[in-house]
């Protein structure tokens, strides 16, 4: 299995600091959010049903149609490669690396490639993988562009497959209106804007014929009752939904400028992280565990991707951190 952020308890034992005692900014997750409802009690003791309003409110919400909700978009990455016979796959990389170990792990033939890459050769590819924005990189391609791809993709029954996990914060980039265009699968995430990683639900979004075979394959019951009851109520909270908005947004720029006003400018990132580029990756990452800061470290290239601080507290520890390492390294 491959590693990712939030493996706290992993730290805690390594660094000898209690989990209690640790600021994890190693996952691109909301630190906040709802007053959550209560759950029915119904959603506990029966087995889940499809007409609760969860679709209908997960298709206003998105602007979309034609979706099928998952156990989180980690279930969808791992399926999908499972619906096509095998295909040369192009990943827009560096990406979240999922992707390209559940195509390879099918059999897929796959290449990195870049954005002006697959402009120019996207004939040669069957499926085309884009994080977008990008995790870790923050970069972002136009859904003009994204669209162009797709319709040169879908004349030769190929796929553009677009993992928006970080795109609720701005929607207006957004391709989900768009689906079920054909040869267009956009897969979203709930946790990471809701900040309910643990409720483990995602959206696939896409023509109906491939959702019907992604729905066989994943089987009855995918998303718990309660998952589904307390998803329902928070995609209909709007006003909930625009102060979490702008208050990530907001946190995003006031990470982006703290970083940078401690001589550590971002090399790109989105409301919910941003990323370091930088040689001594490993050496910001080893100071700030010793503290008691956890960030994601990625060696290929060296660099650290910080998530949001959860409040004024870790905002002050952080920048204390970060100071002490600046006047440390000059």
């Amino acid at each position: 299995m491959l590693e990712h952020g939030g493996r706290l308890r992993a730290a805690a034992r390594r660094y000898g600091i209690a989990e209690a005692g640790w600021l994890d900014l190693s996952t691109g997750i909301a630190p906040y959010g709802w007053e959550l409802p209560a759950i029915p009690v119904a959603a506990w003791a029966r087995l889940p049903e499809l007409e609760d309003g969860l679709e209908d409110a997960a298709r206003r919400y998105y602007g979309c149609e034609s979706l099928l909700p998952v156990a989180g978009s980690q279930a969808a990455i791992q399926a999908l490669p499972r619906l096509r016979e095998r295909s040369r796959v192009g990943v827009i990389s560096p990406c979240y690396a999922e992707h390209a170990h559940a195509w390879r792990r099918e059999g897929h033939e796959l290449e990195a490639l870049d954005a002006q890459t697959a402009e120019r050769e996207l004939e040669r590819f069957d499926v085309v993988l884009v994080v977008n924005p990008n995790n870790p990189t923050g970069e972002r391609l136009t859904p003009q562009t994204l669209l162009g791809w797709r319709a040169r993709l879908a004349e030769r029954g190929g796929w553009l497959l677009v993992d928006e996990a970080f795109m609720d914060c701005t929607p207006q980039q957004s391709l989900a209106s768009h689906c079920p265009l054909p040869g267009l699968v956009v897969l979203r995430s709930f946790g990471k804007f809701f900040g309910l990683a643990g409720i483990r639900l995602g959206f696939v979004l896409a023509e109906t014929a491939l959702l019907d075979r992604l729905n066989e394959w994943l089987g009855p019951w995918a998303v718990s009752g309660p998952a589904r009851a307390l998803a329902k109520a928070l995609l209909q909270d709007e006003a909930g939904q625009t102060v979490q908005r702008q208050t990530l947004l907001r946190d995003g720029l006031r990470l982006e400028t703290l970083l940078r006003d401690c001589g550590l400018p971002p090399a790109g990132g989105t409301a919910l992280f941003q990323r370091l580029l930088r040689d001594d990756a490993l050496a910001l990452h080893e100071f700030l565990a010793a503290r008691g800061i956890l960030t994601r470290l990625f060696t290929s290239p060296p660099s650290l991707r910080f998530g949001l601080p959860p409040d004024e507290a870790g905002w002050a520890r952080l920048d204390r951190a970060l100071t002490d390492f600046s006047k440390e390294r000059p």
